[in-house]
């Protein structure tokens, strides 16, 4: 017998599940008749019940313990916007074992747990729908899973954090230090007050894990993803970059070459022709190349209370029609094998190179030796600027591997005119 209504069950109301509500609350006239039924909130959990929320529901609505929502016969769909790991997964598994469908925002769950739980939903025959977990509200997780599934996905790259973005955008354009661009980010928001996930690049590198298995039909283990944040990229790096027609972004990127992945999330120069140098302040874009559709971009906010919740309403519709149509909506990620990464050490990069040397003749013939000894060809060697003997040189090379490049550090490390290598960041064409 088909439901009238269909009730919702959240799990958390901070700033992304607020977002949602007030869309729910704002556009249920137009969802109800888009679904065919309307959507009520039943119940919702949070960790203090005495704290004001600017919604329009019910004080009886609310509740502290999570087991009225997970646990109600009543609610059809759980949204779980809580945060955190442990507590969400077992909120989570509990709730599609009692045989409902689940909506969820939690990147870092997904990540580390997501195989776990889809394999809990296909068992029970429901789903989870994580289209917020990855680029706010841009749409990503449809697309792959939907628009773009005939296709096969050779690369997928892009921005897909906007704290570090706003950070880099700010020192790119305005001549801040790292210190005070961070300072900045966390006074409007931007940032957290313990940035670490963000700056070290954690936060992108649950994000690519999430969108490479999707991309590539391969489940991904967060350990196989090569990660390095951008706390060590200098203004004056950005300004030289600048000078040689790059732009610096912090980018995830994932490529399938012969069967085997490639992971990795750092700091990146890129031609400030790509469009994705073109990418500001605490927006997002992904760029995608299918062999079918070509290159593709996604564009847009990456965070904050609206565009996310926009993702998780989105969702909760995708799991109102399963429910009102009977859909046991197959779980795609559930046939993915497990597919080889490319050691990181195998890899081919083009890297940038700031290093300070002895101001004398012969010091870049020095530079060719060190690097033509191991193997590693130079695009690019300039001297920018000479102060009390001491030579500043930046290098670009050509594609090499990472394994050749490490030892070229090494061989460089042993040449006495060499005084440090204070900068090393990589180029992508």
């Amino acid at each position: 017998m088909q439901k009238d209504v269909l009730r919702i069950g959240f799990l958390g109301l901070g700033t992304v599940g607020t977002g949602a509500m007030k869309i729910l609350e704002k556009n249920e006239v137009e969802i109800s008749r888009k679904l065919g039924v309307r959507l009520e909130v039943r119940r919702v959990a949070v960790r203090n019940l005495d704290k004001l929320r600017d919604t329009n529901l019910a004080p009886e609505i609310f509740t502290d313990n999570l087991d009225h929502v997970v646990n109600d016969p009543e609610i059809d769909i759980v949204v779980e916007v809580m945060g955190g790991v442990d507590s969400a997964r077992k909120a989570i598994a509990r709730a599609l074992e009692n045989g409902k469908f689940v909506v969820t925002a939690n990147k870092d769950l997904l990540a580390q747990f997501g195989v776990e739980l889809l394999a809990i939903a296909k068992n029970q025959g429901k789903n989870i729908f994580y289209e917020a977990s990855v680029g706010g509200g841009i749409p990503l997780i449809r697309p792959l899973k939907h628009c773009l599934v005939a296709n096969r996905i050779e690369k997928v790259m892009g921005i897909i954090n906007g704290t570090t973005n706003y950070i880099l955008t700010k020192m790119s354009c305005e001549g801040r230090e790292f210190e005070e661009a961070l300072a900045e980010a966390q006074a409007k928001g931007f940032a957290e007050a313990d940035p670490a996930s963000d700056v070290e690049g954690r936060d992108a590198s649950y994000k690519l894990a999430i969108l490479a298995s999707l991309a590539f039909s391969s489940k991904i283990d967060l350990d196989d993803i090569y990660v390095e944040g951008i706390t060590g990229v200098k203004l004056r790096d950005i300004c030289y970059a600048q000078e040689l027609g790059y732009t610096v972004k912090l980018l995830a990127m994932g490529e399938e070459t012969d069967g085997r992945l490639k992971l990795r999330v750092h700091p990146t120069l890129i031609p400030t022709l790509h469009p994705l140098a073109a990418v500001a302040n605490e927006f997002n874009a992904i760029f995608l190349v299918g062999d079918a559709v070509g290159e593709v971009m996604f564009y847009g906010r990456g965070a904050g209370s609206l565009p996310t919740g926009s993702a998780i309403c989105a969702d909760i519709i995708d799991a109102a029609r399963c429910i009102k149509n009977e859909v046991e909506n197959g779980i795609v990620e559930a046939t993915f094998g497990k597919k080889a990464v490319v050691p990181m050490e195998e890899q081919q990069s083009r890297f940038y190179l700031r290093l300070k040397a002895k101001d004398e003749p012969g010091v870049f013939a020095k530079l060719a030796t060190a690097f033509g000894e191991a193997e590693v060809s130079l695009d690019m060697i300039m001297q920018k600027r000479s102060e009390a003997g001491t030579a500043e040189i930046v290098l670009v090379t050509h594609d090499v591997s990472e394994g050749d490049f490490a030892k070229a550090m090494r061989t460089l490390q042993e040449v006495p005119a060499i005084y440090s290598i204070n900068s090393i960041l990589r180029v992508v064409e």
